[in-house]
């Protein structure tokens, strides 16, 4: 009779044992978050895929139950591609996508989600967006407000002004919207033209010259951008211009800030955020979110703030290539 009751305890341990442990490995389950997004192209994605990267560091330092895996994408055709072995080589169950375009990706993002994978969409957003289940985004409105009333208080509420836009966008509109919002309520503010120049500081020169050659005398420039800052004040050191007060860029770029803590260049006295950190921000608020069985709300939008001489080392980043 021991002998069979000391089997029985026995017996019942090794089941306490084994109970205790399902939770334990329950908790231990890893967690893979995939990110996908284009190639470093242009300096906004070098400096996006470099956050992507600090992003994967962090959390993989600081969190032992998940794996980041970072792709990037020459094109939409290959981003497509790679979010298909991310599900069935990699086996992720998150996904945090920057879409190479809205529309060519949509399909290929909805059939991850399809396949029970959490999905948060940055920047570009879906053309459908029951295929994701978070967004994450600057602030594209504040990103042309702040530059409008920036430009109207230093010019006095009086003025002649130029614009440069980005490549004709739904976000590029929205900017531009929010823009023109603030001037109206400035008739003394005329803008003389506004050109797409496609967020690159070679076009940003030539449409610059040839609002110089326009426009004989103009108060601002409203770059939109920092690259394009640096076609704009290159066409205004050529052209010998000393009309013009101020150059308004926009995200942030790091030579930009530089400028502006140094004060190196009267012309660029302040700048907005919109800071190619948000990759960083929505893959750890989404690891983080996941490890801990939560969600993030449907949109999230990260705040452009005026940066100027006195904050302006808060958005220094040395060691990113943006």
């Amino acid at each position: 009779m021991q002998r069979v009751t000391r089997r029985l305890a026995v017996a019942a341990a090794t089941l306490a044992l084994a109970a205790a442990a399902i939770p334990a490995m329950a908790q231990a389950k890893k967690e893979v978050l995939g990110v996908s997004m284009p190639a470093a192209t242009h300096s906004f994605m070098a400096g996006a895929v470099y956050w992507a990267n600090e992003a994967k560091k962090d959390l993989e330092k600081n969190n032992p139950n998940i794996q980041v895996i970072v792709k990037t994408a020459k094109d939409a055709s290959e981003q497509a591609n790679q979010l298909q072995d991310l599900v069935t080589v990699n086996k992720i169950t998150s996904l945090v996508v920057f879409p190479f375009e809205s529309a060519a990706l949509t399909k290929p993002v909805a059939q991850v989600k399809a396949k029970g994978v959490y999905v948060t969409v940055v920047d570009r957003g879906l053309t459908d967006t029951s295929a994701q289940d978070a967004y994450v985004s600057g602030d594209n409105t504040a990103f042309g407000k702040i530059p409008a009333e920036y430009i109207a208080k230093a010019l006095g509420g009086k003025g002649e002004i130029v614009a440069l836009r980005g490549i004709p966008t739904t976000l590029d509109n929205e900017r531009m919207d929010a823009f023109n919002a603030v001037m109206k309520n400035y008739p003394g503010i005329k803008l003389l033209d506004a050109k797409h120049a496609n967020w690159n500081r070679d076009d940003a020169f030539k449409v610059t010259q040839d609002f110089l050659t326009r426009f004989k005398h103009i108060d601002a420039i409203w770059a939109a951008d920092d690259d394009m800052a640096v076609g704009v004040l290159k066409a205004i050191d050529q052209a010998k211009r000393k009309d013009i007060k101020l150059v308004f860029g926009g995200a942030g770029a790091k030579g930009a800030i530089k400028t502006l803590m140094d004060g190196s260049d009267p012309l660029i006295q302040a700048n907005v955020s919109y800071s190619p950190k948000f990759m960083y921000d929505a893959i750890k608020m989404t690891g983080e979110a996941r490890l801990k069985g939560q969600k993030l709300p449907a949109t999230n939008i990260v705040p452009s703030v005026l940066i100027t001489k006195q904050n302006a080392k808060e958005f220094y980043f040395p060691n990113s290539p943006f």
